[in-house]
């Protein structure tokens, strides 16, 4: 794989990106490291989600008037919009270390007692896929939350003794990609709670602007505009296609793309006009084999050889929003565009509900 230029920005070592496990295609090791390299290092190189900027932005700034501890955070949103990279800035902008980990990592709540015991006055520990917390480690932050103590058992039977031990002030930073997922008594600890939203083709097209300077690579005004508008409102899907395609403008094009070059990447990378790629073509075409619908998640995942958590985090949000798939009671259903899209003829009635065609 191409390398960033040397002068592009690095991550530092206390905000790399967690490990944990994510769906493939929302976070390969390959994509941490390129997002880590084009990652902003303040608010103003941001684009984008200007609500939660804005909103972090004045609450940052009173903490830091107050010389207080920013309050618990909860960033919550699809794959692939920022989530990771707002919790980084939230530190980098107030100055104070970061501690990362992720939701899987956290077993026991030993394994949390050691991060939390750990953390400086008014420091920042972020959980990536907070809802994948067990149950009986998301009790134990509740008065680590709240109070700023926990208590830790030492020695066994009948020796064994509860010690409370005090924390310092710090910030708790949860990224999730299923809010619903967490209990609404660990939700509510939460003072501070941002949804992050699915970006317009003009932001994306900013965002690729600002990552092909970082790469080295000229990237015409035209062709970010066509990537922007395929990449499914997603900054991590759009420098994902960049970086792709920046290898074929490397090898064909002097450096240079094009909309000729982007088009032709894009294609390469089996992405069509709408922006659906090969696993969404799929997840539509065995719903059409079945007369369009309904049919059951489970059913999809075994017919598309995908995780069932993956096609609904991953893969309808964007289906859904763009009129290809619809959620009913029954299951899930193509709609007339799907049938269209896909060059299919249309069923001689419409699955589950008229109200699809």
């Amino acid at each position: 794989m191409a390398t960033p230029r040397p002068d592009a920005p690095r991550p530092r070592k206390d905000v790399d990106a967690p490990p944990g496990a994510v769906p493939a295609r929302a976070a390969t090791p390959e994509d941490r490291a390129f997002d880590a390299a084009l990652r902003p290092r303040r608010f103003d190189e941001f684009v984008g989600q200007a609500r939660a900027v804005r909103e972090l932005s004045v609450y940052l700034e009173a903490a830091r008037q107050r010389k207080e501890a920013l309050d618990h955070l909860l960033l919550s949103g699809p794959p692939g919009l920022g989530k990771t990279t707002l919790a980084h800035l939230v530190a980098n902008e107030i100055d104070a270390p970061l501690t990362a980990t992720s939701g899987p990592a956290l077993e026991r709540p030993a394994d949390l007692a050691a991060l939390l015991t750990n953390l400086p006055e008014r420091g920042f520990l972020f959980i990536d896929e907070i809802h994948r917390i067990p149950r009986v480690v998301q009790e134990y932050l509740y008065s680590a939350m709240e109070d700023y103590f926990i208590h830790v058992v030492v020695d066994q039977g009948p020796y064994a003794k509860t010690l409370k031990l005090d924390l310092p002030r710090f910030t708790l930073v949860g990224a999730t990609t299923s809010e619903g997922k967490l209990s609404e008594a660990f939700r509510g600890r939460f003072g501070i709670r941002c949804r992050l939203d699915y970006y317009p083709p003009e932001d994306l097209a900013r965002i690729l602007a600002r990552s092909a300077g970082l790469l080295g690579v000229e990237l015409e005004p035209e062709a970010a505009s066509a990537v922007a508008s395929r990449a499914r409102g997603t900054p991590r899907v759009a420098n994902r296609y960049l970086r792709r395609i920046r290898d074929l403008a490397q090898v064909q094009a002097g450096n240079r793309i094009t909309p000729g070059v982007a088009g032709e990447g894009l294609a390469l990378l089996g992405v069509d006009t709408a922006g659906l790629e090969e696993m969404d073509r799929r997840l539509l075409q065995a719903l059409i084999r079945q007369g369009g619908g309904p049919v059951g998640l489970k059913t999809l995942s075994v017919a598309v050889g995908e995780e069932e958590e993956t096609l609904e985090e991953v893969y309808e949000p964007y289906l859904i929003q763009q009129g290809f798939l619809q959620k009913t009671a029954r299951g899930r259903c193509a709609t007339e565009r799907a049938f269209r899209h896909l060059g299919a003829p249309l069923p001689a009635a419409p699955p589950d509900s008229a109200s699809l065609f």
